[in-house]
């Protein structure tokens, strides 16, 4: 698995990368960036074999992947699956990887911190993520942050190094998230998640037009959010953009970004009822609309 170990100053040379056996059916879970732009991957098991895989979902504004070996292996054993809800700051951790190519590296560190948001390798961010000090360098993407009891509790993802090597401040993303993506990817080969079905405009964009919210770009014309009369961006007979409607709260949060209003749709399921506060050129009006399925 190709890796360029995801950093938020700068990615590092593409290597190899890690990941953990989720179940006994073949699946190994791993981030999304091992496995972006890649068509053939290949896993070495701890024995030293190796087995070629195939890709079956990924998430990548969680920054999480799942492959499927493509072979039986009578004696695969799978992670033990924690809970990341509990965590304390100080406790003992453990990561393993394959950091420069030495595989099953084991270091140990602490939770640093918690509820840590790093910029992810989809373009928003992964947010409530832990921080280590446990040695990760490049070639650890994608591997296990076990607790003392060897539960897993994270998958090790990015580092915050100038240099791109281990600096003691390691990310991982909680696995009470990967708990929640990884089934969906093996039964769907996807994730769905509640939206409100309407694009919106890239932060940066947003931003360069000094607009606080999230900028709406497109509403389909056959959907509720169009009906109850949210408007994308228009333009001017010289072809011009400007924009209409900008989402600036949700059930009273703030939101400031697309990035806000994404991870605030986190904590909603399909079919929940939320009212958006939203800016329609200027003036400020309140719209009730039920969340849907969107990919």
């Amino acid at each position: 698995m190709r890796d360029f170990f995801y950093s938020s100053d700068q990615p590092v040379p593409r290597g190899s990368g890690s990941g953990f056996v989720w179940d006994d059916q073949g699946h190994i879970v791993t981030n999304f960036h091992v496995i972006d732009e890649g068509d053939k991957f290949m896993v070495s098991l701890p024995n030293q074999k190796q087995v070629e895989a195939t890709l079956v979902g990924r998430e990548p504004n969680k920054d999480i992947a799942v492959l499927k070996l493509g072979e039986s292996v009578s004696d695969l054993t799978p992670v033990t699956i924690g809970t990341s809800r509990d965590l304390l700051v100080g406790q003992k951790v453990i990561a393993i990887g394959n950091p420069f190519g030495f595989d099953h590296t084991v270091t140990k560190g602490i939770v640093s911190a918690l509820g840590r948001s790093m910029p992810g390798a989809g373009g928003v961010t992964i947010r409530d993520m832990i921080q280590t000090d446990a040695s990760i360098n490049p070639g650890n993407s994608g591997g296990p942050l076990l607790d003392s009891a060897g539960a897993l509790i994270g998958m090790n993802t990015m580092i915050a190094s100038p240099s791109g090597a281990s600096s003691g401040v390691g990310f991982a993303v909680p696995v009470d998230t990967i708990r929640k993506i990884v089934p969906q990817i093996i039964q769907f080969g996807k994730v769905t998640r509640p939206g409100l079905g309407i694009t919106f405009v890239r932060d940066e964009y947003a931003r360069q037009a000094e607009v606080q919210g999230a900028v709406i770009a497109e509403v389909p014309r056959e959907s509720s959010a169009y009906d109850l009369g949210l408007r994308g961006l228009s333009r001017d007979d010289r072809g011009r953009l400007f924009i209409r409607d900008v989402i600036i709260g949700i059930d009273g949060t703030k939101i400031a970004s697309y990035d806000d209003l994404y991870n605030a749709l986190d904590g909603y399921k399909i079919g929940d009822t939320v009212t958006l506060e939203v800016d329609q050129s200027g003036k400020n009006r309140k719209v009730r609309i039920i969340l849907v399925k969107i990919d």
